[in-house]
């Protein structure tokens, strides 16, 4: 679980900016919240970020992104970090980035931070963080480093350093290393951090596809109750020939099915949403569709790529919610501008699942950015899991969260307090009156 997260100098971030997900001490939504006895921590489930167009709610989503991107990929031979500095300060572009974060990784909170400019790694450090002390592991600063009592005499972990390049992660270079007690905190990076941008596609939509699958079922049932018109959906037995694909994607898609792999196939037509399979040695491929209920009781198939963009993109989240819900779960999803052609019901329907579903063992996350002011509601999140952002006049974020206001009563109207522009986060319009002539 992500406890805090903070940046330095990021696009529209000029100084340090900290989300917290750490539970302040009021008593709303309270059976909701995680709690970690041996540190003494409750945790939220949830941060929903408000923000006027060009406030800095996208960019902060985008640092998660990079820094996921950075630790799992890292950096090629000779190539520069694409880290992105405050523009709007000359003396700020030649300073480096900072990323800081706090994880709870089973009953261990692990403390991560790491500065980059383009052409190298400027410092580096990851820590335990006990309930006595705090433990460090590795700092490596300006091309030094110093590790603990217990890995400074290891001198395959030193060899490790000696080979990390200038441009690289030190933890990326020891999980590639296969170094292994560094790797949750590389594997909480690849595997639990799960970034859903507006036009993104997310790659579970197979579990539609599963005729044998509950899940599908599940998934099948929410999207009744959300008014779609959909009565199910399912797959549609299609020829690899009828994939858009080219002749060297379709003879790597061959290949690598052929060797037991099953493939996801996202093309650039709406309804291009394909898996490939073997089974009992024949290639098998699917693609998504909706089945309505005609006038006589019979079903009519349609292509995905008739529904409603609103549908559609229903139909993408869903299975993310279903993770989200799920009694294992302890992945994060962050979904940027979750309302993108969405009624407000349908968002507020999918926040409210993933919430009732919530108690105080799950350790599933969800970030969201939205425009939507009616979900600005004290019924559905409490005031530290609401945050806004705002530009000052030189173009830097702020970030804060409504529980740094004082005297919000937990029956007050936020919606309208927001709107009037008292809680901030709304853009500040300069042409009224202006466009008439």
């Amino acid at each position: 679980m992500l406890v805090r997260f903070s940046i330095t100098n990021w696009k529209s971030f000029r100084s340090e900016a900290t989300l917290s997900m750490v539970a302040s001490r009021e008593r709303q939504h309270g059976e909701r919240i995680h709690r970690s006895n041996d540190h003494k921590l409750r945790i939220l489930p949830i941060a929903v970020i408000f923000g006027g167009n060009a406030s800095g709610k996208t960019n902060l989503l985008s640092a998660l992104k990079f820094a996921k991107r950075v630790v799992v990929e890292g950096v090629k031979r000779n190539q520069i970090i694409p880290v992105e500095a405050f523009a709007l300060d000359p003396e700020l572009k030649r300073q480096p980035t900072c990323f800081g974060f706090e994880l709870l990784i089973g009953d261990d909170i692990y403390e991560y931070f790491f500065s980059v400019g383009q052409d190298a790694v400027v410092e580096e450090k990851l820590a335990v963080i006990t309930p006595t002390r705090t433990r460090l592991l590795y700092h490596r600063s300006n091309g030094q480093i110093k590790f603990s009592k217990a890995l400074e005499k290891d001198q395959f972990i030193q060899f490790v350093f000696e080979s990390t390049r200038k441009n690289q992660l030190f933890l990326t270079s020891l999980v590639n290393h296969d170094v292994s007690q560094f790797s949750a905190v590389y594997k909480w990076f690849e595997r639990n951090l799960i970034l859903i941008a507006p036009e993104s596609r997310f790659e579970a939509f197979q579990q539609f596809l599963d005729d044998d699958s509950g899940l599908r079922d599940w998934m099948n049932d929410k999207l009744h109750l959300f008014d779609s018109g959909i009565a199910r959906l399912g797959g549609e037995e299609v020829s690899l020939a009828q994939i858009p694909l080219t002749d060297l994607e379709r003879s790597e898609v061959i290949k690598r099915v052929g060797e037991g792999e099953l493939m996801r196939i996202s093309t650039n037509s709406p309804h291009g949403r394909f898996i490939v399979y073997q089974e009992k040695g024949q290639l098998i491929a699917k693609k998504l569709v909706a089945y309505h209920t005609a006038s006589d009781g019979s079903e009519e198939l349609f292509d995905i790529s008739r529904e409603s963009s609103g549908t559609r993109r229903v139909i993408e989240l869903l299975p993310a919610f279903l993770d989200l819900c799920a009694e294992n779960s302890n992945n994060l999803f962050a979904i940027d501008e979750i309302d993108r052609s969405m009624h407000s019901q349908l968002v507020r329907g999918l926040i409210e699942e993933f919430l009732e579903n919530y108690t105080a063992t799950s350790r599933s996350q969800l970030f969201l950015t939205t425009h939507d002011s009616s979900l600005l509601d004290q019924a559905i999140f409490r005031r530290d899991e609401i945050w806004m952002t705002e530009r000052d006049y030189d173009g830097n974020t702020q970030l804060f969260s409504l529980s740094e206001y004082k005297g919000i009563r937990f029956d007050k109207d936020i919606r309208r307090s927001y709107l009037e522009g008292r809680l901030g986060g709304v853009p500040h319009l300069m042409f009224r009156g202006t466009l008439g002539g």
